[in-house]
């Protein structure tokens, strides 16, 4: 069998609010959100192997490979298929781990949909959600590729049509763990449900991160970052961060705020699309296949 490559993207997500509004009797919570996809991430190579062996690199220090979400997925789709194919595959990591931007979760999606292509499983975008709920409750969104409205513990997913609004995105340096913070007891839990609409009609603003007071509290540089960001927009927390984020309605303005940001952080800017690039790219490289 000949050797197929493909890569691609693996984007960032930003949570634009996030309601707690319960807590299943399973310990998952029930939430609402927004879910902006980004035009930067991280990015995937991939090449096909003719035996079942599924090789990823770099090594990432604290994180065997067993345990990484790109290798998880792999042999999750392996399994559910009974594809004795296997792959190289080359993680180019640009997202900060514990950021609250996706980052794993979005290299699961990306090596699901490049892998269901490369080994021709034929797999539809409902099954690769399904299988990738199970890696993560992020991962669907990735899976399918459009800024949604989500529910449930996440994988409820409604497509919506947002503005491509331009986000400045700030890191401090510190890991937070989703567990930790929602399983703070303080975590507000019963916020009320709202409808998709109002949160689609300029009201965004008015909406909030129930996690980012719990985040500031424990987490002096995702404090600190927020004061710094708020002199410029409405900054917020997304997920359950450590990453925060402000929108910008221009790319100059965005980038300007960019150059002021002080050495002890880290960021980028990137625009919100509506579809995800991976989605764009998967779509010619089959259209030049079949061509």
């Amino acid at each position: 069998m000949m050797s197929k490559a493909l890569t691609l993207p693996a984007p960032a997500k930003l949570n634009l609010f996030l309601h707690i509004t319960g807590r299943r009797p399973d310990g998952y919570h029930e939430l609402q959100t927004l879910f902006q996809i980004l035009d930067y991430g991280d990015e995937l190579s991939f090449q096909t192997r003719p035996d079942p062996t599924i090789e990823l690199t770099p090594e990432f220090p604290g994180l065997p490979p067993e345990s990484n979400l790109v290798v998880r997925a792999a042999r999750m789709l392996q399994q559910e298929t009974d594809c004795r194919l296997g792959a190289n595959i080359h993680l180019e990591k640009r997202l900060p781990m514990g950021g609250g931007i996706g980052g794993g979760s979005s290299d699961a999606a990306t090596t699901l949909l490049a892998l269901n292509h490369l080994w021709g499983l034929g797999l539809s975008l409902d099954e690769l959600a399904a299988i990738g709920v199970r890696l993560g409750a992020d991962v669907p969104v990735f899976v399918r590729g459009h800024t949604a409205w989500a529910e449930g513990i996440g994988e409820q997913l409604t497509p919506v049509e947002l503005t491509s609004y331009w986000y400045l995105v700030v890191a401090p340096d510190c890991q937070i763990s989703t567990k930790e913070i929602f399983s703070n007891e303080v975590l507000t839990r019963d916020t009320p449900k709202i409808t998709i609409a109002p949160a689609l009609e300029g009201q965004l603003k008015q909406l909030r991160n129930d996690c980012q007071p719990i985040v500031s509290e424990h987490y002096p540089k995702v404090k600190d970052a927020l004061g710094w960001l708020s002199q410029y927009g409405k900054a917020r927390l997304t997920g359950t961060g450590a990453c925060i984020f402000a929108s910008f309605t221009n790319e100059e303005e965005c980038r300007y705020v960019f150059s002021l940001l002080p050495a002890n952080f880290k960021g980028f800017v990137a625009q919100g699309v509506n579809r995800s690039p991976v989605h764009e790219l998967l779509s010619r490289q089959t259209r030049a296949e079949l061509q």
